[in-house]
């Protein structure tokens, strides 16, 4: 359960028993039935603008945000952003990017929309702080559930199929 590691074993006694039946997956299809249209980079781009227009009008502009199926591989990241600074003339022009894993394209909704907000949350706070958690809580104010459900359903598709035998 590498996903859920700092949790309390209180919290994750039931996330155990529900893995050992075979039915963490199936729970949590039932708790979030909706799956996005999101499907491609543009889509990303847009659906990404959308939320930054309504939550974030002065951030930086993005110059990109895409799906990277590098990023699920390495089990680090589920996404990223960066800014790269260049020299143009005498300006520093600062390019700032997204990167969703691949993964989140069959993701319910609810999950593509967390770590859209946390990456969000990105271009103003860079540090895991609670100027940072505030922020995402403005964005998404169910975000802790969210994450924590998240971290389920990727424990879910990692979690061996149960014995039909």
């Amino acid at each position: 359960m590498k996903y859920l590691q700092g949790y309390a074993p209180e919290l994750l006694a039931p996330v155990q028993r529900l893995i050992a039946e075979g039915r963490l997956g199936a729970v949590l299809a039932q708790r979030y039935p909706e799956p996005h249209a999101v499907r491609n980079d543009r889509a990303l781009y847009d659906y990404i603008g959308a939320i930054k227009a309504r939550h974030l009008r002065s951030a930086p502009p993005l110059a990109k945000a895409v799906y990277d199926p590098a990023l699920q591989r390495t089990g680090q990241a589920l996404g990223t952003h960066t800014q790269v600074s260049r020299v143009q003339g005498r300006q520093l022009k600062a390019k700032r990017e997204i990167r969703i894993a691949s993964l989140f394209k069959e993701a319910p909704a609810a999950f593509l929309r967390m770590i859209v907000v946390h990456e969000l949350a990105h271009l103003r706070e860079r540090e895991h702080d609670k100027a940072f958690y505030a922020l995402c809580l403005v964005m998404e104010p169910d975000y802790h559930q969210l994450e924590f459900d998240t971290r389920l359903w990727l424990t879910a598709l990692e979690a061996p199929a149960p014995d039909s035998s």
